[in-house]
């Protein structure tokens, strides 16, 4: 009976110290010592910009975008009928990027179609500067990010390094942990952030150039109404 009791004990004591250790992303950042959880922090504000820029970029993209299926329509009769007032009634009420372009050539309608031209082209250019407002900051985050990532990974190497050269020809892993863990969390959380950035900046960029595609077609489309015979 003793025995048996022994040997359950020891069992149970086995058990035990075979349970696989698991670590939550809260412990694993707490084990990358001061420089990882300052590289983290900081590649966690990036995070939260790039995808602040992203949404807001979104919805203002999306909001440009809408335009009434029926608003050429109704320009090309006022112009048409030379009710030059109600057409540009027409374009405050949509206030979106084409039907600002369009505003801007009705207010030059009279002048030669090349001032009109030119003048369009000017209020696209700033329609798009402001379509592309902080777009730029998407590509640099996902640039940075994952060379910021690299450079927590090279830190983690140097302190495990050092720790190598200290410890007296007997190397203990757990002297080396800081350091592994400084090297591998920010280089994935680098990676990830950067992976989240670049998808964000290619899709507003996408977005953005079916908005400039679409300036461009009524613009054309107006222009081509300024040429028709009366």
């Amino acid at each position: 009976m003793i025995t048996t009791r022994i040997q359950d004990e020891i069992a149970i004591q086995l058990d035990a110290e075979s349970v696989e250790k698991t670590l939550s992303i809260v412990e694993l950042i707490k084990s990358g010592g001061l420089a990882g959880q300052l590289i983290i922090a900081l590649l966690t504000v990036l995070l939260v910009v790039a995808l602040y820029i992203y949404f807001e970029r979104l919805f203002t993209i999306k909001a440009a975008s809408k335009v009434d299926p029926n608003f050429m329509n109704q320009i090309k009769d006022h112009v048409v009928n030379g009710k030059i007032d109600a057409a540009k009634a027409v374009c405050a009420q949509v206030n979106s990027p084409v039907s600002r372009l369009i505003d801007k050539g009705i207010s030059r309608i009279g002048r030669p179609l090349a001032d009109i031209n030119s003048a369009i082209e000017n209020a696209g250019k700033l329609e798009v500067y402001s379509l592309e407002k902080n777009v730029s900051v998407l590509a640099t985050i996902s640039g940075a990010a994952p060379m910021i990532g690299f450079l927590g990974t090279v830190i983690g190497m140097i302190l495990s390094i050092f720790e190598i050269a200290n410890s007296g020809g007997q190397i203990d892993i757990k002297l080396l942990a800081d350091g592994l863990y400084t090297a591998m969390t920010t280089t994935v959380a680098g990676l990830v952030v950067g992976i989240v950035a670049y998808i964000a900046f290619n899709h507003i960029v996408g977005r953005t150039n079916k908005v400039v595609y679409q300036m461009e077609a009524n613009s054309v489309e107006f222009l081509d109404l300024l040429n028709e015979p009366i």
